[in-house]
C-alpha cells in the first residue's frame, strides 16, 4: 500500500508437526531495525535446553524472527520439544485479527504486547462474513451460505486446518450462533451450533435446535430441539467451562420480559427438553447489542447501552460479568473513548479472552483495548489500513496465538 512503512517478511517453511503449514508471517517494522554485532556470542555459551526455555518465553512474533537468525535457532524453534516448552511458558495475550475487506478474508493481526500489526494469511476461510468462534489457539470458520455447509477449525498461526463434515440440522436457518471450546488439559474440543428458525406463518414461535460436535468421537449430537414462543435465538454464543451461553431476543407474543437475555445450557448435564426458559437471565439494562466472551471460564458481556427514552440509540458501552444469575458491572467505556470512535453505530464488533477485550466500530479501523484486570482503556497501535470509501466496513475476531495446539 502506498504511503505506508514497508512490510518485511519473516518466512518459516516446512515446519515439522505441530507447526507444519506455516508459510507467511509479516511484520510492520522501522528502517532502523538493523542487526547489531556483539563481541561475544551468547549462542556459543548457552546449552540447547536453556536456549529453548529462553526462546519459548519470547512473544510469538519474536519466536518466528528468532528462527531466521541461524540454523541452530531454527532447529530449536521448529522442534516438537520447543512446542512443549512454549505451552508451559508465560501465556501470550490474545491477538485481534481485523478484516479490511467485506469480500475477501484479508487483514492484519494486532499484538497487544509489542503493539504491532502483522500480515497473516488465514487458512480455509473464503470471505470475511463467515461465522467465527475461537478458543485456546483454535479458530472455527463456518460459511453463512447454508447450502455449502462448510465448517473448518484451524490454528491461524501454524495454519494447520481441518474440515468438520456432516453438519447436522436443517440446511437453512434464520439465525445461527457458533461457539467452540478447547479443554486445556486434554486438548479435546467441542463445537456448538444453535439454530433458530421461524415457524411458518407464525410471527412469535421459533424452533430452536442445539447441535454439538466432539473432537474425540468426531461425531455430531443433537442435544436439544425446542419451540420458543415470543423469543428467538441470534448469532451470539460462547462456551465457558462446559456451559453454553447464548443470547435470545423478544419477538412479541407475551414474553415475560421486554428486553433480550441470556440462556444457559450445561453441556455436561444436558438438561431435558422444555426447560430452556428456566435458565433465562435478562440483560442488566436496555442494550442495542450484546457480545459474549469467555474470560478465564467466566462469562463476560460487552453491550451498547441504549438511551432511556430511545433504547435503540446507543449512549455508551458497558462491560459486565455474570455471577450466578446476577450481572456485575466491571466498567463503562469512558466518554472520551466513546467519542473517539466518531459516529459509532448501535451495533459494533467486540471479542476477547484472557482478561483482554477488543472493541471495534464497523465503520472505521480504530481498535480499542480494555484490560479487564487493571480496568485500563487504551487505543491499539495505529492500524496500517485507512478507510477508502464511505460504505467500507471493518470487523474482526480475537484469538490466542499458540504454537502447541492443533485441530
Amino acid at each position: 500500500m502506498e504511503g505506508e512503512t514497508s512490510w518485511v517478511s519473516h518466512c518459516v517453511e516446512n515446519f515439522p508437526n505441530p507447526t507444519t503449514g506455516f508459510n507467511s508471517f509479516s511484520e510492520l517494522t522501522e528502517e532502523s531495525n538493523k542487526e547489531e554485532s556483539s563481541g561475544i556470542s551468547m549462542d556459543l555459551i548457552l546449552p540447547n535446553d536453556l536456549l529453548e526455555k529462553i526462546l519459548a518465553n519470547l512473544p510469538i512474533a519474536s519466536i518466528f524472527r528468532a528462527s531466521s537468525v541461524c540454523k541452530r535457532w531454527n532447529e530449536i524453534v521448529t522442534s516438537k520439544r520447543f512446542a512443549f516448552y512454549s505451552s508451559n511458558a508465560s501465556p501470550h495475550k490474545p491477538w485481534y485479527f481485523m478484516f479490511t475487506s467485506s469480500d475477501e478474508p484479508v487483514g492484519y493481526a494486532y499484538d497487544p504486547i509489542l503493539r504491532k500489526w502483522y500480515n497473516i494469511d488465514l487458512p480455509c476461510i473464503e470471505t470475511s462474513n463467515w461465522f467465527i468462534a475461537s478458543s485456546y489457539g483454535l479458530v472455527c470458520f463456518m460459511d453463512r451460505d447454508t447450502t455449502s455447509r462448510q465448517l473448518y477449525i484451524c490454528n491461524p498461526i501454524t495454519r494447520l486446518c481441518k474440515r468438520v463434515d456432516n453438519l447436522p440440522g436443517p440446511s437453512s436457518s434464520d439465525y445461527t450462533a457458533l461457539a467452540v471450546y478447547v479443554d486445556r488439559g486434554t486438548r479435546e474440543y467441542n463445537i456448538s451450533i444453535v439454530k433458530s428458525r421461524q415457524v411458518p406463518d407464525n410471527f412469535v414461535q421459533w424452533d430452536l435446535t442445539l447441535h454439538l460436535y466432539n473432537s474425540k468421537s468426531t461425531a455430531w449430537t443433537t442435544l436439544l430441539t425446542e419451540n420458543l414462543t415470543g423469543w428467538r435465538g441470534g448469532d451470539e454464543s460462547v462456551i465457558c467451562d462446559g456451559v453454553l451461553y447464548f443470547l435470545i431476543y423478544p419477538t412479541g407474543g407475551g414474553g415475560p420480559h421486554n428486553q433480550h437475555g441470556v440462556i444457559t445450557y450445561d453441556l455436561k448435564k444436558r438438561d431435558p427438553h422444555g426447560l430452556l426458559m428456566r435458565s433465562f437471565v435478562p440483560v442488566p439494562c436496555s442494550l442495542t447489542c450484546g457480545r459474549l466472551m469467555s474470560m478465564r471460564e467466566n462469562l463476560v458481556m460487552v453491550g451498547g447501552i441504549g438511551k432511556r427514552d430511545r433504547p435503540d440509540i446507543i449512549k455508551g458501552i458497558g462491560v459486565w460479568t455474570l455471577e450466578g444469575r446476577e450481572w456485575r458491572e466491571i466498567s463503562r467505556m469512558p466518554h472520551k473513548f466513546f467519542q473517539g470512535f466518531g459516529e459509532l453505530d448501535d451495533v459494533f464488533a467486540s471479542s476477547g479472552s484472557d482478561e483482554v477485550v477488543y472493541i471495534q466500530s464497523y465503520g472505521a479501523p480504530a481498535l480499542l483495548v480494555f484490560d479487564v484486570r487493571h480496568k485500563v482503556w487504551k487505543w491499539s497501535g495505529k492500524c496500517p489500513v485507512t478507510k477508502r470509501f464511505p460504505l467500507q466496513l471493518f470487523t474482526g475476531f480475537c484469538f490466542e496465538p499458540r504454537l502447541d495446539i492443533a485441530p
